[in-house]
């Protein structure tokens, strides 16, 4: 018992840290998007909103295949490659030429985070129970805030001393080293946390478009991953561009902010989530629910306002909602399917979400800001969040009764 929860502690500690790294990765490309555009490269905002979604399109179309995989093969050294493959791509951005090359590097990023993305929460999922899952996962996306306030600010700083090439040296080179922990994480049986479940046999895609619960959970996911995806790779620009900021206190301020917001946020929601668990068997998609619904008027007020402090605290209190949600929706998906097909399941919510969520939304925002300004397209935003707190709390009252 002991030295299973030992493997498990490991396993989260170990996915975690590199989850963190995942995200840095990630969103070092918004830190440096207004030197980008200034440089020799000449690129316009469509198509550096095109680069923001590069790697989310491979990141798409491959994370079902590694999805399959991942519920059929052994799991860290899949999650290991990935780590390897995501982090090259990352630092091979920095030697780009054009807008193609550019694009290229930053469109393999997703093959690696793919192979991460879709098998890391499962075996999770398989080493800690169901009443614990809110608070693990919080933990495990905890790594999202800080490493996306990690790439802001490492990609910020870096840029203004070294230039935005060496900010992509710099952010993916600890990656190849990252990648060797992971082939000493456990990899526990499939559904040895659930043995409730163990009677449910995979099914495959067919069967997952078949299940309403968790079609209803990753589409709520798709309207939420729009907004965040465009907050997320606009923002600096915007408090720049629309608020008067400098460069580097743009990305510093955001990142900062998506630092504290984030973690208290993303802890706060999983704790909810395992605590209203005892009355309800919804109480993920409840949090998720309502907490993005009382977000969506806060965010309106922070891309429409022009005073520093109102938009300052409404983007945090904004942010702070929306994180809330990423543990138990998280927690949601894997508890909806059965334990052999959570991989699967993964795979297939990623290819939803970001088909319908940041693989849209920055080139959209970035078009209609050609067409306007960039504070007119932000206005899209609130409007992605009703349609994902609505969705979210529809599946909870359905569900009610279960």
């Amino acid at each position: 018992m002991i030295r299973a929860r030992t493997s498990a502690g490991y396993a989260l500690a170990v996915l975690t840290f590199i989850n963190l790294f995942n995200y840095l990765d990630r969103w070092v490309v918004a830190a440096v998007v207004e030197s980008i555009k200034r440089s020799e490269l000449h690129l316009s905002d469509t198509q550096l909103g095109l680069v923001g979604t590069g790697f989310i399109f491979v990141y798409t179309l491959t994370s079902p295949i590694f999805g399959s995989l991942g519920d059929r093969r052994t799991r860290p050294p899949l999650i290991a490659l990935g780590v390897a493959l995501w982090s090259i791509a990352t630092a091979l951005a920095g030697f780009a030429r054009g807008f193609t090359s550019l694009f290229s590097a930053r469109s393999a990023v997703g093959i690696g985070e793919a192979a991460y993305g879709t098998i890391a929460p499962a075996l999770l999922a398989d080493s800690f129970p169901l009443e614990k899952r809110g608070r693990v996962f919080a933990t495990f996306f905890a790594a999202i805030p800080i490493g996306s306030a990690a790439g802001y600010v490492l990609g910020g700083l870096v840029d203004k001393h070294f230039g935005w090439r060496a900010a992509f040296w710099i952010a993916g080179t600890p990656g190849l080293v990252l990648s060797l922990l992971v082939l000493f994480v456990v990899d526990p049986p499939r559904g040895a946390q659930d043995p409730d479940m163990l009677k449910q046999p995979p099914g495959g895609y067919a069967h997952l478009l078949r299940n309403k619960p968790y079609i209803l959970t990753v589409l709520g996911y798709g309207a939420y991953t729009f907004a965040l995806g465009g907050l997320a790779f606009w923002m600096p620009a915007f408090l720049e561009r629309a608020r008067g900021m400098s460069r580097s206190e743009a990305t510093v301020t955001f990142g900062a902010i998506a630092l504290v917001t984030g973690f208290v946020g993303t802890f706060a929601g999983g704790w909810l989530g395992d605590f209203f668990l005892r009355w309800t068997k919804q109480s993920y998609l409840w949090v998720s629910g309502i907490a993005t619904l009382l977000a969506a008027p806060v965010t309106y007020v922070a891309v429409s306002n022009p005073h520093r402090t109102v938009y300052l605290n409404a983007i945090v209190i904004a942010e702070l909602l929306i994180f809330a949600s990423t543990g138990p929706v998280n927690s949601a998906i894997v508890n909806a399917v059965a334990p052999g097909e959570r991989a699967t399941a993964l795979g297939l919510s990623v290819f939803v979400m970001h088909l319908l969520g940041d693989i849209p939304s920055p080139p959209l925002i970035g078009k209609i800001s050609d067409a306007t300004s960039l504070e007119h397209a932000f206005l899209i935003v609130p409007i992605a969040i009703v349609i994902s707190g609505a969705i979210w709390s529809f599946a909870a009252w359905r569900g009610r009764a279960t």
